[in-house]
């Protein structure tokens, strides 16, 4: 009988070792499902909210500047999803402003195209860098307050 463990555990060592290790023998198939899985989970995760310093209020105006300038943010909760970017690209874009391609992220060319927007409409004198720090912040928060009669 023991000839025979003997023997069995011997091949199925050899089928181990011959498939990718003995570790891996039983569950080479199991384990791609798991991390499938996750890669389908992680591509249908909604993009984050990018408010850039606003505040939910603040991010409401903007929404609601774009809808009644004839852009489509989504819904008006104060937001800045992916449908607000991409309805802001397409107004900076209808502006001359190079936002890229409207794509609902807010990247390098949509935060430059913001801070021309900004320079043109408040005389700012922003550094249009794509880097959306403190300065270009605090001007969008000036902006968004300048539109609190439009809703």
């Amino acid at each position: 009988m023991r000839a025979l463990t003997k023997a069995l555990v011997g091949a199925t060592a050899a089928v181990g070792i011959a498939v990718g290790g003995l570790a891996t023998t039983g569950t080479a198939m199991a384990a791609p499902a798991p991390a499938q899985r996750q890669a389908v989970s992680t591509q249908a995760a909604p993009l984050a909210v990018v408010n850039l310093g606003l505040s939910t209020a603040q991010a409401t105006d903007w929404q609601c500047q774009l809808r009644v300038l004839g852009y489509t943010p989504g819904t008006i909760d104060g937001r800045l999803g992916s449908d607000s970017w991409k309805a802001a690209q397409r107004f900076f874009n209808d502006l001359g402003l190079k936002a890229g391609k409207p794509d609902g992220i807010v990247g390098a060319n949509t935060v430059m195209a913001l801070q021309r927007f900004l320079n043109m409409n408040l005389k700012e004198n922003l550094k249009v860098d794509g880097v959306a720090g403190a300065k270009t912040k605090a001007a969008f928060a000036e902006y968004a307050n300048l539109l609190r009669s439009i809703c």
